[in-house]
């Protein structure tokens, strides 16, 4: 009973030491941050990689199960969840909550390279990226027009809508759904194609060739 007794002769000394414990009480409740749902950032990993032409099938077979035989060896993973959808292969890999994010990216990264020359040669490099748990679309924005076509509406998001959302302080990055872009469809005559020997194959090295783009480089000379 020391603590009472020593109220008991000091009041003084007993009233200061509560107003005290009252006053750092109001200051802790007034800083002591209260979540609903704390913000822990769970070590998630997603591996992306597309491949043009490709069906479901193919990216299941070829792509997706390739990878996920090379990432079930790493160190701490709790689940691997694959969605195979048409030219797309999308891989996330959770961690156990004690697995640093950093090292489990670099893991998932080091595993993807190892069987890169294993994928497909028309394959796109897998995109490895940290998922935080938070990260979520907090703004959708729709154009429409009764004047511009679909491309020329996405041709503008890209360039003008896109560039000023990205340097907002807080946005990670802006994805574009809907897109449209250029492209050539090719309807081919299986008939005349027999007729004369070609195979799709040749068909589509005549097109890339016939669409190449290289360095012009420079000339020199005396005068120029």
């Amino acid at each position: 009973m020391i603590l009472s007794d020593i109220s008991i002769r000091r009041p003084v000394l007993a009233t200061v030491m509560s107003l005290l414990i009252i006053l750092v009480g109001l200051i802790a409740f007034d800083r002591l941050p209260v979540r609903e749902y704390p913000n822990i950032d769970a070590p998630v990993v997603s591996v992306r990689t597309v491949y043009p032409g490709a069906s479901a099938e193919v990216m299941e077979s070829q792509v997706t199960k390739t990878l996920e035989d090379s990432l079930s060896g790493i160190e701490g993973i709790r689940t691997i969840k694959s969605v195979s959808r048409e030219e797309v292969s999308q891989i996330t890999v959770e961690f156990i909550q004690s697995r640093d994010p950093e090292a489990a990216a670099n893991d998932t990264r080091d595993r993807v390279a190892r069987v890169r020359g294993q994928l497909p040669s028309e394959t796109e490099d897998p995109v490895v990226a940290k998922i935080e748990a938070a990260a979520q679309a907090i703004i959708w924005l729709a154009f429409s027009s009764d004047r511009q076509s679909p491309l020329e509406i996405t041709d503008y998001a890209d360039r003008v809508v896109a560039d000023q959302l990205k340097t907002l302080p807080g946005v990670a990055s802006v994805i574009i759904g809907g897109e449209r872009r250029y492209a050539m469809r090719v309807w081919l005559d299986p008939d005349r194609m027999a007729a004369l020997g070609v195979t799709v194959q040749d068909v589509e090295a005549a097109l890339r060739s016939q669409n190449t783009e290289l360095p012009s480089g420079r000339i020199e000379s005396q005068t120029r």
